[in-house]
């Protein structure tokens, strides 16, 4: 079996689409039953692509243009077609919803669904951007042959905002998976941290709804009031964003220009070593669709403090130390964090849900109905 996964984005430094993308080409490729995936990336991706794979069967193609809204959006809907008649996969799969003519394609077309943030969380976008994510967001569920969703939380909401695709549309829920099991962990390079240095972690994008504000102002509280040494660090990996410019405001503003590092992208061996060597990691979303990072962290079995939405419960269970983000949002989320640090280290994974395993034997069941 031939499978082409369409990863084409705009961040030229890895998110978690590209994360995605790549898990899922090489889960694939791990298994007998496909011969060659074909990862299709813009030309700006290519050096992150570069460094990840270990299997012959995979195939990288890098496409060459502007990398603007509009360039991107009529590639994906005339550029795309022609290299898909040239490749002939069997299976094609768009690893997050972009728009796209289904006449053009003679083999089957699935979709992953990470979220309905075009809905939920329009400011994520702005207007009119968001106007336009919902077209292409509608556009792309109603082309393809199969959805897949990367939780219960995300195809729960897909349901409330397109209640007729239970009856006419294959379905499923299919968790992110991790495996670091081949990556040498190495500290990062032109950090200031140490093995033997203090640090919380944080791994989001710079977006409203990631609440990296509400981070670094309790991080603040926590060292005002002596709840943490003077030397610890807050630590937050990820790309750049709408929030970007007042974050580095508020940390001025906080005099924290030492103590919070705002890092925009690394390798995966060196967030390998930031999870094993952090003394908490931290998601304080409001919405997630899944949140690949949190499940990282419990991978490396870190000490976790998550805000108690859905996805996170679904996610991590009784793993983590939840706080709330309604009413004192700062305290709350304080006081988790002394509760959380306070705790004894449990460093096991032999419970681990993400295996890579159970998630490509779970898409080749998709692919097998519509093949």
């Amino acid at each position: 079996m031939h499978i082409l996964i369409a990863a084409l984005h705009r961040p030229a430094k890895p998110t978690g689409i590209c994360r995605y993308a790549a898990n899922l080409a090489q889960c694939l490729a791990d298994t007998q039953e496909v011969s060659k995936v074909t990862l299709i990336v813009g030309a700006w991706q290519k050096n992150y692509f570069e460094l990840l794979f270990h299997s012959p069967k995979i195939q990288l193609i890098s496409v060459d243009i502007k990398n603007s809204s509009l360039a991107r959006n009529i590639w994906f809907l005339f550029g795309l077609p022609k290299l898909v008649k040239r490749l002939s996969p069997d299976i094609i799969h768009m690893s997050f919803p972009f728009p796209f003519l289904r006449s053009l394609f003679s083999s089957p077309v699935f979709s992953t669904i990470h979220d309905l943030y075009p809905y939920e969380k329009p400011e994520v976008f702005g207007y009119p951007n968001v106007l336009f994510n919902r077209v292409f967001l509608n556009q792309c569920i109603k082309n393809s042959d199969g959805l897949t969703c990367v939780s219960k939380s995300t195809l729960n909401s897909l349901n409330s905002y397109f209640p007729h695709l239970q009856s006419c549309k294959n379905l499923t829920v299919i968790y992110n998976y991790v495996n670091f099991s081949h990556i040498t962990p190495t500290p990062p390079i032109g950090l200031d941290i140490g093995n033997n240095d203090a640090f919380l972690l944080c791994v989001a994008q710079h977006r409203k709804n990631k609440n990296i504000d509400l981070l670094i102002q309790t991080f603040s509280f926590l060292k005002k009031h002596g709840y943490l040494q003077d030397a610890t660090k807050l630590i937050i990996v990820g790309n750049t964003g709408p929030e970007t410019e007042s974050l580095f405001n508020l940390i001025h503003n906080l005099s924290l220009q030492n103590q919070v590092l705002l890092i925009h992208a690394l390798k995966d061996n060196e967030l390998c070593w930031l999870y094993q060597k952090c003394e908490l990691f931290i998601a304080a979303s409001s919405q997630e669709g899944f949140c690949l990072p949190l499940a990282e962290a419990l991978y490396f079995s870190c000490q976790v403090v998550c805000s108690d939405i859905p996805i996170f419960r679904e996610i991590a269970g009784s793993s983590c130390c939840y706080f709330y983000l309604q009413d004192d949002a700062i305290n709350n989320l304080s006081q988790a964090i002394i509760c959380a640090l306070e705790q004894p280290l449990n460093k096991t994974t032999d419970n681990f849900r993400f295996s890579q395993l159970e998630v490509a034997h779970q898409y080749l069941k998709l692919y097998s109905h519509n093949s």
